[in-house]
């Protein structure tokens, strides 16, 4: 028998000391198990990132459900099925994710305003961004503005990368409407 299959027997009982509570046995699991799960994962995914972001992901779900491995069971099938599940979910996040750029850009290079209006003042741009809500009004002066990139932004007000895109977007649709308004006027 080969190293490599001693130590995957050995996984059973490493999980039962696990749920005994024996946190040198689940250390020993846990290391040994990372590299099965990237050869997993990379069957799956081409992306190293996204690989190790399922990796990640597979040890959490591990740590989650860990009470529901049955000793007596193979313990590489139950693996194999926490791991294919994680990599699954990556994929579709990071496809609705791709989606929801693409759709976000289709508009990106649309004017705020109509091309036969006039740009609003500084005063009247003023009067329009006060109109929107604060969280909203911060997010268009820190991008468009201050030129601050979406992470930065994102730092700075304390947010995630997508809630400045989602605030942003609101922000910028909100204009659009006043915009179209401010040229009846």
């Amino acid at each position: 028998m080969e190293k490599s299959e001693a130590a995957r027997d050995e996984w059973p009982h490493l999980m039962a000391q696990a749920q005994a509570g024996d946190s040198q046995a689940y250390t020993r699991l846990l290391k040994a198990l990372v590299p099965v799960i990237r050869s997993l994962a990379r069957k799956h995914i081409a992306d190293d990132v996204l690989v190790e972001d399922v990796i990640q992901d597979v040890l959490l779900t591990v740590h989650r459900v860990r009470h529901t491995y049955d000793p007596a069971s193979p313990f590489l099938p139950w693996l194999m099925a926490i791991a294919h599940a994680r990599a699954v979910d990556a994929l579709r996040k990071r496809g609705r994710h791709q989606q929801r750029e693409v759709q976000n850009s289709e508009h990106a290079d649309e004017p705020v305003f109509a091309a036969n209006m006039e740009p609003p003042s500084h005063d009247e741009l003023s009067t329009l961004l006060d109109q929107l809500p604060a969280r909203q009004r911060q997010v268009i002066e820190h991008v468009h503005l201050r030129e601050m990139s979406l992470a930065e932004t994102a730092t700075h007000n304390n947010l995630t990368v997508s809630a400045v895109k989602s605030l942003l977007h609101r922000a910028l649709t909100t204009l659009r409407r006043l915009g179209a308004h401010h040229g009846r006027s």
